[in-house]
C-alpha cells in the first residue's frame, strides 16, 4: 500500500498502522455513515481547487454521475455559496454516458452533473467536457481521441472521484478491461445493464454501449477518490482492498496508484477483516458486541454451536487474549449463549406482567404507541410483516406511515387494466360513462405516446399512486390495522417522476417530525438497510434519523425506542441482532399473504434488481436463513425469524 493521504485515516490504532498492510493493498476510509464520508470527499477536492488557484493554475475534476455523490456535490454547492469556493479556473471532465443519449434525457449522466452541480456554480461552459452522446457512430472513435488529448495536453487530471459499482466497475470500465485502456466506447456489460434496468424502466430499454473514462486515463490522476456505501457493496470491497488487484475487478487496480483511496461506511465495511474479524489485526477492545461477533464467527468459522466451543478453538483463531481475560472458554460461551437467547422474543412489543429484565422490549406500558416507516408501501410487510402482525394481534396501537407513493414501480400494463376495470363497472352499474370513458381513452393515448424513460402524465403517475395505495390499504386489512392508522405521506424529495430522486429537503423532515409529534410513539420501526439501489431507502432513513434528533428535548422522546429492520436484499449480521422474533409456519403463511397484496410488485417487479426471485420468495429465505442460524449456534430452532438492531437517541 502507497502511503498517501488517506494511510492513517480511520485506522483503530496508528501505532500499529503497519498490521493493516498485511490485509489492505489500498487505503480504505471507513465512515459512520455516507452523509460523513461525501463531505471528507467533498473537502479533499475543495483543497485542491484552492492549492491550483493559489498557484493560478486550473483544476481537473474528473466526476462521476450517481445518486451515492449527492451529499458529495451538496456540500461542494455549500462550500460555493457559503465559503466562497471558486470554480472559475476549474474544468470538468464526464467520466461516463449512455450512448445513444440524448443530452436532455433524464438517464443522461451529463443531464444529473447540470442539475446537481455544473448548474449552480460560477464555471465557464468551454471549461466543462461532455461526453456527447447524440453523435453519430462513425464519428465516435474520432471523438473518443480528441476527448483524450484534452485531457492529456492540459496535463492530465488532477482527481477523479467516483462510485464503485457492484462488480468493481470504475466508470464503464467492465471486468476484463485493460489496464492500459484509454477514452473509448464500450459494449456494457450485463451486471452494467441490470444495474441500469431501472433508470430506463426495463432492462431492454438500456443502451447497449456507453462511453467511459479508460483506466489508464484516471490512473494518470493526481487523486483518485473512489466512494462505496451500503451493505450490497460489501462483498466487492473485500476484494478489491483485500486481494491481489486484477482486471476482473477494475477498481482493485489503483491499489498502485500512488495517492488514491477509498471511503465507505460502516455498512459497506462489513467484509473488510479489521471490521469484520479484527482480531486477526490487532488487540480490539473486547466489549459485549465484540465478544459476541468474535463468537458467532468462530461458531460459523467451525461449523460448531457456541456451548461447544473448546479453549483451543479461541486460542487457535487468535483470540488467546480473550482466554486470558475471561479465563475459560465455558465463560465466555455460556454468556454469549444467554445474551442470544435473550434477543429472541415472541412480543415484540414488550410482554405484560413478565419480567423484563433480560427481555429486549420492555414490559411496560402494556399497549405501547407504534409508527412503522415504510420507504415503499411494501416493505413494512416484506421487511417485518410477521412482527407487524404480532404487534397488532398483541393489542398494540400500531401506525403504518409509508414515506413514499412507490408509484414508478408500476407496470404501465396495470393502469390500463385498472383504468378499464373502472370503465367497465361504471358501466355494468348503468352510471354515467362519459368520463371514464374520457380517462380511459386519455390515459391509455399518454401510455401509446411515451417513449421509454420518459415521464409519466400526471394522470397516470396519479392512477399509479392510486393503485399502491390501495394495495397497501389491502395488506393492512389483512393484518387487522384500523384506515385511520394508515398514513400515506407523499414526501416531496420522491415526487419527481424520475428513478432519480431530489436530495432530502426541509419539508421531508417536517412531515416525519409532525406525525411523529402527533403520535409520540413508545417504538418506531425503520428500514435500515442501505442497499436499495436507487437510494429511496436511504433518504428515508436518514429523513428518520434528523426528525428523531430534532425531537430530542421532547418529554414523550426518552421512553421511544428505535428500532431498525432490513429488507429484501440482506439480514443484519447476527451478532448486531438485539431483537429477534420467531415465526410458526402459519404465521410466515399470513405475512407472505400480506405480500401477495401487493399485486403490481407480484410476479414481477418493475425493478427488481439483479435478484430475479419474487420479493416474498427473498423475504422467506431470508426469513427461514436467519432462524437456521440461531439454531446452528445450538439455541431454538423456528420455522423463521425477523431481526432488528436498536439505536439510541441522538441517531446518525
Amino acid at each position: 500500500m502507497q502511503d498517501s493521504r488517506f494511510s492513517h485515516l480511520n485506522y483503530p490504532n496508528n501505532s500499529s498502522y503497519e498490521s493493516y498492510l498485511q490485509f489492505e493493498k489500498i487505503p480504505a476510509a471507513i465512515f459512520r455513515n455516507s452523509r460523513s464520508g461525501s463531505l471528507f470527499a467533498a473537502g479533499e477536492v475543495a483543497a485542491v481547487i484552492r492549492e491550483k488557484q493559489s498557484a493560478n493554475e486550473p483544476c481537473r475534476l474528473a466526476l462521476g454521475a450517481e445518486p451515492a455523490l449527492y451529499n458529495f456535490y451538496e456540500e461542494l454547492l455549500r462550500l460555493h455559496r457559503e465559503e466562497g469556493l471558486d470554480f472559475s479556473h476549474v474544468q470538468v471532465f464526464q467520466i461516463s454516458e449512455y450512448y445513444p443519449i440524448p443530452v436532455d434525457s433524464i438517464q443522461s449522466s451529463s443531464q444529473f452533473l447540470h442539475a446537481h452541480f455544473l448548474d449552480h456554480i460560477n464555471i465557464r461552459d468551454i471549461d466543462v467536457h461532455i461526453l456527447e452522446a447524440s453523435i453519430r457512430s462513425e464519428e465516435l472513435n474520432s471523438f473518443c481521441r480528441e476527448y483524450e488529448r484534452i485531457i492529456e495536453e492540459g496535463g492530465g487530471l488532477d482527481i477523479v472521484i467516483q462510485n464503485i459499482g457492484s462488480g468493481g466497475h470504475i466508470g464503464f470500465n467492465a471486468p476484463g478491461s485493460p489496464r492500459d485502456s484509454k477514452t473509448r466506447i464500450v459494449s456494457l456489460d450485463r451486471v452494467s445493464v441490470i444495474s441500469a434496468a431501472g433508470d430506463f424502466y426495463g432492462e431492454s430499454h438500456v443502451p447497449h454501449m456507453a462511453f467511459t473514462l479508460g483506466i489508464d486515463t484516471m490512473m494518470k490522476a493526481d487523486k483518485v477518490i473512489l466512494i462505496a456505501w451500503g451493505e450490497g457493496k460489501a462483498p466487492v470491497l473485500r476484494k478489491i482492498v483485500e486481494e491481489e488487484s486484477s482486471d476482473q475487478v477494475p477498481a482493485g487496480i489503483f491499489q498502485d496508484h500512488p495517492d488514491a483511496g477509498i471511503l465507505l461506511d460502516e455498512s459497506a465495511a462489513e467484509e473488510l477483516t479489521r471490521v469484520k474479524t479484527p482480531w486477526f489485526v490487532d488487540t480490539p477492545v473486547w466489549d459485549d458486541r465484540m465478544i459476541k461477533k468474535a463468537v458467532v464467527w468462530l461458531c460459523q468459522e467451525l461449523n460448531k454451536p457456541i456451548l461447544k466451543l473448546t479453549d483451543r478453538d479461541y486460542n487457535e483463531h487468535h483470540m488467546n487474549d480473550l482466554m486470558t481475560e475471561f479465563g475459560s472458554a465455558y465463560n465466555v460461551n455460556i454468556n454469549v449463549f444467554n445474551e442470544l437467547q435473550h434477543t429472541i422474543t415472541g412480543w415484540p412489543g414488550g410482554k405484560p406482567d413478565a419480567d423484563d429484565t433480560n427481555r429486549p422490549e420492555r414490559a411496560l406500558p402494556a399497549g405501547k404507541r407504534v409508527v412503522i416507516f415504510s420507504p415503499h408501501p411494501d416493505d413494512d410487510v416484506i421487511s417485518m410483516g410477521g412482527t407487524f402482525i404480532r404487534l397488532v394481534d398483541q393489542g398494540h396501537e400500531v401506525h403504518v406511515a409509508y414515506q413514499t407513493s412507490g408509484n414508478i414501480a408500476v407496470f404501465d400494463e396495470d393502469v390500463i387494466q385498472y383504468t378499464d376495470f373502472f370503465q367497465n363497472l361504471h358501466h355494468g352499474l348503468g352510471l354515467d360513462n362519459t368520463d371514464a370513458s374520457a380517462l380511459f381513452a386519455k390515459v391509455h393515448g399518454d401510455i401509446g405516446r411515451k417513449n421509454p424513460g420518459e415521464l409519466d402524465s400526471a394522470d397516470v403517475k396519479n392512477i399509479k399512486t392510486f393503485i399502491r395505495m390501495s394495495e397497501a390499504r389491502a395488506s393492512c386489512r389483512l393484518i387487522g390495522i384500523d384506515e385511520e392508522r394508515i398514513h400515506f405521506l407523499d414526501m416531496p424529495f420522491y415526487d419527481t417522476g424520475l428513478i432519480r430522486k431530489s436530495p432530502l429537503g426541509s419539508s421531508d423532515i417536517a412531515i416525519i417530525t409532525s406525525l411523529l409529534d402527533s403520535i409520540k410513539p413508545h417504538q418506531v420501526y425503520a428500514a435500515g438497510d442501505l442497499s436499495d439501489p436507487h437510494g429511496t431507502h436511504r433518504i428515508c432513513l436518514n429523513a428518520i434519523f434528523e426528525s428523531l434528533n430534532s425531537l430530542k428535548d421532547a418529554p414523550w422522546i426518552d421512553d421511544c425506542r428505535v428500532w431498525l429492520y432490513r429488507g429484501a436484499w440482506q439480514e443484519w449480521p447476527i451478532n448486531e441482532i438485539d431483537m429477534a422474533v420467531p415465526m410458526s409456519p402459519d404465521e410466515l403463511m399470513r405475512k407472505r399473504k400480506a405480500i401477495f397484496k401487493h399485486q403490481s410488485q407480484k410476479d414481477s417487479a418493475l425493478f427488481p434488481g439483479s435478484d430475479r426471485r419474487e420479493f416474498w420468495q427473498r423475504a422467506e429465505a431470508r426469513n427461514k436463513g436467519l432462524a437456521v442460524l440461531y439454531d446452528q449456534l445450538g439455541l431454538a430452532e423456528y420455522e423463521a425469524m425477523e431481526g432488528f438492531k436498536r439505536l439510541s437517541i441522538p441517531l446518525g
